[in-house]
């Protein structure tokens, strides 16, 4: 009985032996698993992490945005740091209509011919300036996102003038430049020059950003509460619904501004606007209050450069702006 007893025993401690080994081997092989699962979902972040600037950066030339993260916190896109925040002030010119001014014209100083566009254009750009957009200069000032190499400089055309389509967005394409569409809703249409839907479509397309002066391009200081929400937030609103961008600036039209204005804009959830106050744009502005520069027809491409050049420090916009 000893004998088998001693031999039971034995065969229990060799079970008991091949059960810890095959638990060993188990918890092993589990340790591996979960190492490697973690190793998967971090590889995974991190890609996108990467990836997060330059596809910021195309997605701002594109106004993909618009995503777009073009905006400040008041449309409600997070704000994702890329790295750090840029200061680099940005001029923005001004254009009107890209044709020749026709017999009579009462402001022909809005003129500027296309060839001369065009000049203008490349003389930019010889002298190493490249085009952005409103939502990549915040997107820089905000998060650090590159804004490229060389001088950005921001294209703005206002109005909504079938020029601009015909006219500016070919020589732009031309470079790999884009614009800033400032769209008046209405009172400018096809048959005085204006827009149509598809041409619209076709600059956002190309990669414009498209941002408004408002329905009719009234002069909003003189106008009542509700006519004042009209012009401001109906227009972004109606905007957003029919062409799917965030149409995050407003431009104040003929630059008239007050106060009352801009809290209009700014509970209308615009991330800035911009005025017709010379100088270039700065992070430390007031961003409701961003200067232009005018570009008058006539302006030859060395004087266009050296108007940029004569203002970059100029002073802060005025709280109010009446154009008296």
């Amino acid at each position: 009985m000893d004998a088998e007893q001693s031999r039971l025993r034995r065969e229990q401690r060799r079970r008991e032996q091949r059960r810890r080994r095959a638990f060993a081997l188990a918890a092993l092989v589990a340790v591996v698993a979960i190492a490697l699962l973690i190793a998967v979902v971090v590889g995974s972040g991190g890609s996108s992490r990467a990836k997060r600037p330059s596809d910021a950066s195309r997605g701002s030339a594109a106004h993909t945005a618009r995503s777009r993260s073009r905006t400040a916190p008041a449309s409600g896109i997070a704000t994702v740091r890329v790295g750090p925040a840029g200061h680099e002030a940005v001029p923005i010119l001004m254009y009107h209509v890209i044709a020749a001014p026709p017999a009579g014209a009462p402001f022909p100083g809005l003129y500027v011919e296309p060839a001369l566009f065009a000049a203008q254009m490349q003389a930019l750009k010889d002298a190493g300036w490249h085009a952005v957009t409103p939502d990549q200069v915040a997107s820089s000032w905000r998060e650090g996102t590159p804004l490229g190499a060389g001088k950005p400089i921001v294209l703005s055309f206002d109005n909504g003038y079938q020029s601009q389509y015909t006219q500016a967005l070919p020589v732009l394409k031309r470079l790999g430049w884009v614009g800033e569409e400032n769209i008046q809703l209405s009172g400018l249409p096809p048959s005085q020059g204006g827009l149509l839907q598809r041409q619209i479509r076709g600059m956002v397309a190309a990669g414009w950003e498209l941002d408004t002066q408002g329905f009719s391009h009234a002069d909003l200081i003189t106008l009542d509460a509700a006519a004042l929400h009209y012009e401001v937030a109906v227009a972004r609103q109606t905007l957003r619904r029919r062409f799917h961008v965030p149409v995050d600036w407003f431009c104040y039209p003929s630059g008239h501004y007050d106060a009352t204005v801009i809290a209009a804009v700014k509970a209308a959830g615009y991330a800035g606007s911009t005025t017709v106050v010379p100088g270039w744009a700065h992070r430390e502005d007031d961003p409701y209050r961003l200067h232009r520069l005018r570009v008058l027809g006539g302006t030859s491409p060395q004087a266009l450069l050296s108007q940029i050049a004569a203002v970059r420090g100029g002073p802060p916009a005025p709280a109010s702006y009446t154009g008296a």
